[in-house]
C-alpha cells in the first residue's frame, strides 16, 4: 500500500555510520526519512511525527553543517520505558541514532569497537522530551516536542468516541483516517520548523 503523499515531503536526515562502513556499506551514508520511521512503528501519529522532527532537529544542532554519526550519540529520556509514550520515541531515537538500552550492538572485537549498548537510557533528569549528547565533544542538547501546537481538528471531538466504541460508520472511520493524519501532514510539512512545535536548549554535561 503507498504511503500518503505528504511522507516525501517531510524533512529527511543523513548520517554516517561507520559500523556499515566497516562491514562494507559503501562509506556508511544513511538517509532516514519520515517513512522509515513509521515502518519502525507500525503507524503515523503525531507522537512518531514529533519524536522525528525532534530527532532531526536536535542532531542538527549538535552537528551543524558536519553529517551525524550515527553510534556516536547519547540519547536520554527522563522517564521510565513504559511511562506513556517513552518507548515510541526512544525506538524512533533509537532508529535515528543507533544508541540502544542493554539489548544493543555490543561491538567488534575486544575493544568492543562500534558498540551502541547503553548508549539509551531512562529516567534521566532533565529538562525537555529527550537529551541528546555528542560522546566525541559532550556537547548536549534536550529537545522538546509539544503536539498540542499543532492542535487536532474540531471534529476529532465528535468522531474518537465513535471509532472507539466502534460504532462508527465506514464512512465516519474515513474521515477520522483522514482528519488524523491531515494533522500528522501539518507538523511535518507546514510546521517542521516551527518552534511552537519543537524546542532546543543546551543540555549542560554534568559537574
Amino acid at each position: 500500500m503507498p504511503f500518503p503523499a505528504f511522507f516525501a515531503a517531510a524533512p529527511t536526515i543523513t548520517l554516517q555510520d561507520p559500523l556499515a562502513a566497516f562491514l562494507g556499506i559503501g562509506d556508511g551514508h544513511i538517509t532516514y526519512s519520515y517513512a522509515d520511521a513509521v515502518k519502525l512503528a507500525g503507524h503515523s501519529c503525531p507522537t512518531v511525527a514529533g519524536a522525528y522532527l525532534a530527532l532531526c532537529h536536535g542532531l542538527r544542532a549538535l552537528y551543524g553543517a558536519d553529517t551525524p554519526e550515527r553510534g556516536a550519540i547519547e540519547v536520554a529520556l527522563p522517564e521510565a520505558p513504559d511511562a506513556g509514550v517513552a518507548g515510541v520515541i526512544a525506538s524512533v531515537a533509537t532508529l535515528l541514532t543507533g544508541a540502544a538500552g542493554e539489548t544493543g550492538f555490543g561491538g567488534i572485537g575486544p575493544q568492543r569497537m562500534f558498540s551502541r549498548r547503553d548508549l539509551l537510557r531512562f529516567g534521566v533528569p532533565l529538562e525537555g522530551t529527550l537529551g541528546l549528547r555528542r560522546r566525541d565533544s559532550g556537547r548536549g542538547v534536550s529537545v522538546t516536542f509539544d503536539t498540542s501546537a499543532v492542535p487536532p481538528a474540531p471534529q476529532m471531538q465528535r468522531l474518537l468516541p465513535l471509532v472507539l466504541s466502534g460504532r462508527a460508520s465506514p464512512g465516519q472511520r474515513a474521515e477520522f483516517g483522514a482528519l488524523w493524519q491531515e494533522r500528522v501532514a501539518a507538523m511535518l510539512t507546514t510546521h517542521a520548523g516551527d518552534p511552537a512545535l519543537v524546542q532546543l536548549r543546551d543540555w549542560p554535561a554534568p559537574g
